[in-house]
C-alpha cells in the first residue's frame, strides 16, 4: 500500500469515493439524456461526456486501490442519485429543453463536489487528478449552460404583437 502526504487516506478515499459516486451519476445522467433528446448533436454530446465521467470514475478508483482502500458501494447502484433525480421524468416527458436543463442543473452539483474536494489538503498526485477532472468537469457544465440557452431561445413562444405592445412603440 502506497503511503500517502497530507490527508489521512481514510479521508482521501473518502473524498475519491464521493467523487466517483458524482462521475457515476453524471456518466448515468447524460446517457439518459442522451437517449432522451432526438437531436443528433446533442447526443453525440452527451454520449462524450458520459464516456467522459466514466474514464474519470475509473481513473478515481484506480486511485483508490492505489493508495490501499475500497471503492465505496454508492458508485456501483444502479440508481441515479443527487444532482441527476430529475433526469428519468425530463426522458420520459421527451421535452429537450427540460432535459438539457436537468443536465445543466446536475452539473452544478458536479462542479460544486469537485470544488469541495480541491479545497482538501490532498496528496500532490491525487490533487492533480482532481484538479484535471475539474478542469473538465467545469468546462462541460460551462457547455450545457450554452446549449440550454441556445433551446430555450430555439423554444420560446415567439413574441406576439398585441394592440397595446404596438401602441407602446
Amino acid at each position: 500500500m502506497a503511503q500517502v502526504e497530507g490527508a489521512g487516506n481514510t479521508d482521501i478515499i473518502t473524498i475519491l469515493n464521493e467523487l466517483i459516486e458524482t462521475c457515476k451519476d453524471g456518466e448515468k445522467g447524460f446517457r439518459a439524456a442522451s437517449d432522451g433528446v432526438p437531436d443528433i448533436e446533442l447526443t453525440s454530446v452527451f454520449l462524450t461526456y458520459s464516456e467522459q465521467r466514466a474514464g474519470f470514475a475509473a481513473e478515481l478508483l484506480a486511485e483508490v486501490r492505489r493508495i490501499g482502500g475500497d471503492p465505496g458501494p454508492g458508485g456501483a447502484q444502479g440508481d441515479l442519485r443527487r444532482g441527476w433525480t430529475g433526469i428519468k421524468a425530463a426522458v420520459e416527458g421527451k421535452n429537450e429543453v427540460a432535459i438539457i436543463s436537468e443536465a445543466e442543473r446536475s452539473e452544478d452539483h458536479a462542479v460544486q463536489e469537485y470544488c469541495e474536494a480541491l479545497k482538501k489538503n490532498l496528496p500532490t498526485a491525487v490533487q492533480a487528478i482532481v484538479e484535471n477532472h475539474y478542469i473538465h468537469v467545469r468546462d462541460a457544465h460551462e457547455h450545457v449552460r450554452a446549449l440550454e440557452r441556445l433551446h430555450q431561445e430555439k423554444f420560446a413562444a415567439p413574441k406576439v404583437e398585441t394592440p397595446d405592445s404596438v401602441l407602446e412603440k
